[in-house]
């Protein structure tokens, strides 16, 4: 984005979670993404004035600095500011109050009031809970899989599994514990895809996700006293991309918990929030770092 607010380009790289992922790799797939979407617009990495990082698995002050140190001789004309992208999801959301439900590989929700008053649920990591993510849906639909193994019961979404990673049940029980950060999240799709076609087990697991995006909404919501006002609330993240099921029964049963509610996607890019964050920085250098 110039100065004047136009996109001159856009790119996408790979996963950028510094603590899923360690730091080498977020910073490696942020500078790919950054220097793609220059060479796209002409321009290098000297002429950036302003570059904001929205990262999930950031959000503490020592990681924000070594990401911060690492993108700092890759860019060093820039001002550079580490923040949450649960901040730039809620920004993305153009409205004030307004509710944010994030469902990629891991889940949070972050509400605003004005005056300026902030609320969030969720979004600690797949150790503490990562409740309504690709993550989640995928752990629980493995869990299911070794329950119906040992009870010697057919399960049809388990063979689905299977086919599709081409793997007997031992390789799945040792992939799904050597690497349940890659194999759980990629077991999503096959849920959603089976609940489309009626499979009872991956409807059960998605209305179970449905309801845990739900009671966090619900925590915010209730938090910033919005049940009965009228509000924006996006969705935004894989789980919701890649499932309509699971998107109509979100939206119903958060329509009981605030009837006047507007559903909806978010109405721009987390990352043309990034951008623009970092455009009214460089016209107002006084301003805080956002950091």
């Amino acid at each position: 984005m110039d100065e004047s607010g136009a996109i001159l380009a856009r790119s996408r790289s790979g996963s950028s979670n510094p603590t899923t992922f360690g730091v080498e790799a977020a910073l490696a797939a942020l500078t790919v993404a950054a220097t793609e979407a220059l060479r796209g617009s002409g321009k290098s990495e000297t002429d950036v004035g302003y570059f904001v990082a929205g990262l999930s698995g950031a959000a503490e002050p020592s990681m924000q600095w070594a990401i911060k140190s690492g993108l700092q001789p890759k860019f060093p004309n820039a001002r550079i500011s580490v923040t949450s992208d649960l901040l730039l999801s809620l920004g993305a959301t153009g409205e004030i109050p307004s509710v944010v439900v994030i469902a990629g590989t891991g889940s949070a929700v972050l509400g605003r009031t004005a005056p300026v008053e902030v609320a969030r649920a969720g979004g600690f990591g797949p150790v503490l809970g990562d409740p309504g993510s690709a993550y989640d849906i995928g752990r629980k639909a493995v869990a299911m899989c070794f329950q119906k193994h040992l009870n010697s019961e057919a399960f049809p979404l388990g063979e689905k599994i299977l086919e599709t990673f081409q793997w007997k049940f031992g390789e799945l029980f040792d992939q799904a514990r050597a690497n349940p950060g890659v194999v759980f999240p990629e077991i999503f799709p096959i849920v959603a895809s089976a609940a489309e076609g009626g499979n009872v087990a991956a409807r059960a697991l998605l209305t179970s996700a449905a309801q845990d995006l739900r009671d966090q909404a619900s925590e915010v919501i209730e938090r910033l006293k919005l049940r009965d006002a009228s509000f924006f609330l996006a969705k935004t993240g894989g789980v919701f991309d890649g499932s309509g099921f699971l998107n109509a029964q979100f939206d119903s049963m958060i329509r009981q918990v605030a009837p006047k509610v507007r559903i909806g996607l978010l109405p721009r890019s987390v990352a043309e929030a990034a951008a623009e964050l970092a455009r009214e920085r460089l016209k107002n250098p006084q301003a805080p770092d956002e950091s």
